[in-house]
């Protein structure tokens, strides 16, 4: 495999220069939406359960000097259903497969909630792709510690993606401080009801975590990581950061004050400072987490 970081040439049509390229590409069989946007060494972003393409906007428009690679999940926004439910290697599997698709070696990786469960797999499955891995508002699965009961029960269905009324009622309890006063941005509000994931692809990311957990492998993690998190997450508490960033030999952890679960992307200039200043572009800012 090639370690190269240079992405799609102009002639594939995928994200050279600075203006963004949307495309469908076809990974083992399944149609997977894809969006390269800027210029400069790659990083692939790798979203939360139902999220899509996007939601990631604010993070996106915040970070200067990056070329990002996003992607809707299978069974999320425009990517197809896959035939049966997939586990969490094989959807770390279809990310690297996804790169060599789009003609990339070496990349740094950026995962949050469901999407870091995915990111820490793939650095561990397939090391040599990996060049820096970043884990937002995440955790490791079975040993980790969820949230309070009741938030835990509203992301058990994913009506918050197709009903305004019922995403304002339960905004509060998941999201903590953010965006708005139920911690959730407009920006976010149209993302997330303009392109629902479908229903049972929903369901089939929810299997994935069943039984998953990282515990077993995040001492082996051997690249530079980046773990983010927020003080008001209501999903996955700081606690879940603090034991990531323990675990894998050399995390950093920065935390978010008042950050709530999607503080990469209401807090996203804060947020951009600290990923910058991690993959070695800008100064670190002050006040980081220890």
């Amino acid at each position: 495999m090639s370690t190269s970081h240079s992405g799609p040439s102009a002639a594939s049509g995928a994200g050279s220069g600075d203006g963004a390229a949307t495309r469908f590409v076809t990974v083992e069989g399944i149609r997977l939406r894809v969006r390269i946007e800027g210029s400069g060494e790659p990083l692939l972003l790798v979203m939360g359960i139902g999220g899509n393409i996007e939601m990631w906007a604010p993070l996106i428009g915040a970070l200067k000097g990056r070329q990002t690679i996003a992607f809707d999940a299978p069974g999320t926004g425009e990517s197809a259903l896959p035939k049966r439910p997939l586990r969490i290697k094989d959807l770390a599997r279809i990310a690297g497969r996804l790169l060599d698709q789009l003609d990339y070696g070496q990349v740094d990786v950026l995962g949050v909630s469901f999407g870091g469960a995915i990111a820490q797999q793939l650095a561990f499955q397939e090391p040599e792709r990996v060049r820096k891995l970043i884990l937002a508002a995440t955790a490791c699965g079975i040993g980790g510690v969820p949230g309070n009961p009741l938030t835990m029960a509203i992301l058990l269905t994913p009506f918050r993606y197709y009903s305004r009324t019922y995403l304002e009622l339960v905004a509060p309890y998941l999201y903590g401080r953010g965006g708005g006063d139920d911690g959730l941005s407009q920006q976010q509000r149209l993302a997330r009801l303009h392109r629902p994931p479908n229903m049972l692809g929903y369901y089939f990311q929810m299997a994935a975590m069943a039984g998953w957990t990282s515990l077993p492998f995040l001492r082996r993690i051997s690249q530079p990581t980046l773990v983010m998190a927020g003080t008001d997450d209501r999903i996955l508490p700081l606690v879940n950061g603090r034991m990531l960033a323990r675990l894998i030999p050399g995390a950093r952890l920065y935390i978010v004050e008042d950050g709530g679960h999607l503080f990469l992307l209401d807090r996203a200039r804060e947020s951009a400072e600290a990923i910058q200043g991690f993959l070695g572009q800008a100064p670190v800012p002050e006040g980081d987490g220890r």
